[in-house]
């Protein structure tokens, strides 16, 4: 009990000392500084959280808290633990995409009218886009020793 009414203290104050920053002058943080109204906020839900754990432990006369006794508690753990694990493979996503789009060469090709016309005549014919057609042509150009350039066989995906 005595642990969990200083953690509502502590919350407490540091909630008041968030909430000072806030109305002070802006000072410069610097580049690893936390925005104050993100961490007022965290202060805010922190000092609620243990309030409200102190009043279930008063109401169920416990005298230390117990994760698996508090049904509403253990819930938003849970609820947290999704809602970060989700965030975590959103973020995992974008990245993965972010890389996928840094690996990928966008480029505006000039073509010869005739070498324009075979490769319009080859992606309707197939099914692809031109620009598909030319991806799957240089996944399989190869360089030989004397440095000339080979097409290996080439049938359409």
């Amino acid at each position: 009990m005595a642990q969990v009414a200083d953690k509502v203290a502590e919350a407490q104050r540091r909630e008041r000392e968030t909430q000072q920053q806030l109305h002070s002058p802006a000072a410069d943080r610097g580049p690893y500084d936390v925005d104050p109204a993100d961490l007022a906020e965290q202060w805010v839900a922190r000092h609620a959280e243990w309030r409200r754990i102190a009043a279930v432990m008063d109401d169920q006369g416990w005298p230390v808290y117990s994760p698996e006794q508090d049904v509403q508690g253990s819930t938003w753990a849970r609820e947290r633990d999704e809602q970060r694990e989700g965030a975590l493979a959103r973020r995992a996503a974008w990245q993965m995409e972010r890389q996928d789009a840094r690996d990928e060469l966008k480029a505006q090709v000039w073509l010869p009218a005739d070498a324009s016309r075979r490769l319009r005549a080859i992606a309707t014919r197939t099914g692809l886009e031109p620009e598909q057609v030319l991806a799957q042509l240089a996944d399989r150009v190869r360089i030989d020793d004397d440095g000339a350039l080979t097409v290996d066989a080439f049938t359409p995906r």
